[in-house]
């Protein structure tokens, strides 16, 4: 029996198109026929400090690449488990929404018909960000389906309700989120030392029914006391900032905060997210690459990205 390398392609990382993990670009947004479909959000007008989250997108494919695991999937020896095996893997790579210079509005709105179409297709949808704002119409585009819970991975609270007239910016997605009726909670995870919200914004969160764990709190809860705190068998959607990883990991985003989670701390967790209930939808945000020239923050993104795609197929 031969595993597949013998005939047809070798298509080795640095050949061919990026697509993300090298699997099939689709772009007839109306003829989606995958499990997975991945979109890039390359919309950065959101921040506050450092931009470049724009070509966060473009570098994630790239780095996906090096994962692109060919005839023989994935196979984990600590799980015994091969992941994404190529027989049965169904994702497809639909390419970018298009974004409108300085249109915020706008911007969102292609975002959100987009998402809206991965989900009419039955598909889950995988987003590249952009900055943090881009969750705000991947939420909006939930509307219509059963409730969800939302998991965040972050360094910030992201709980702004309005700064000079901004509601839209990416330090107000999870307001925006829980504001939504079929919102049924929040779960912010890796919450920590100076933040883009005020305690008036933590205290609404709270109110609002949110649970907000630092990284200190969830290393002395550990990785099973934190899920524990996350209700069961629920919808989950999974918003992942690149900046709930420590600097030293992800130097490369807008707005690095030391004391972050590192790889298997973040892995563990979306592992027994996967195992708990239902993750339905996912955006991962705030690669900036150009300033990690090493690119280990769009490898780390890529990783991530397809070791939590893996599971969550697996154990559905």
């Amino acid at each position: 029996m031969t595993s597949g390398y013998d005939t047809g392609r070798l298509d080795l990382p640095f050949v061919g198109i990026c697509t993300f993990g090298k699997y099939p670009y689709v772009q007839d947004w109306d003829a989606i026929d995958a499990q997975v479909a991945v979109l890039g959000a390359p919309y950065d007008f959101g921040c506050q400090y450092r931009s470049g989250a724009r070509f966060g997108p473009r570098s994630i494919r790239e780095a996906s690449t090096l994962f692109s695991f060919g005839h023989a999937g994935a196979y984990d020896h600590e799980d015994d488990i091969t992941y994404l095996p190529a027989d049965s893997t169904r994702i497809v790579d639909i390419g970018d929404a298009d974004i409108v210079h300085t249109d915020t509005q706008q911007s969102h709105a292609n975002i959100e018909f987009a998402v809206r179409r991965i989900l009419h297709a039955g598909a889950i949808p995988v987003v590249l960000g952009g900055d943090h704002s881009v969750n705000i119409p991947c939420i909006a585009a939930f509307d219509g389906q059963e409730p969800i819970h939302v998991v965040q991975l972050d360094a910030h609270l992201d709980f702004v309700d309005e700064r000079h007239g901004v509601r839209c910016g990416h330090g107000n997605p999870m307001r925006r989120a829980l504001e939504k009726v079929y919102v049924s909670g929040l779960s912010q995870i890796g919450i920590r030392n100076v933040s883009s919200t005020a305690k008036d914004g933590y205290d609404a969160a709270r109110s609002m029914g949110s649970d907000i764990i630092s990284v200190r709190q969830y290393r002395r809860l550990g990785v099973a006391g934190v899920l524990d705190r996350i209700p069961a068998g629920r919808r989950y959607y999974l918003t992942i900032d690149i900046d709930g990883f420590d600097p030293s990991i992800a130097p490369g985003t807008g707005t690095p905060s030391h004391g972050g989670f590192d790889y298997y701390e973040g892995l563990e967790l979306f592992d027994g997210l996967a195992r708990r209930g239902s993750i339905v939808g996912i955006d991962l945000v705030e690669v900036a690459p150009d300033y990690d020239h090493a690119g280990s923050t769009s490898t780390l993104a890529a990783q991530l990205l397809l070791n939590l795609i893996g599971r969550v197929l697996y154990h559905r």
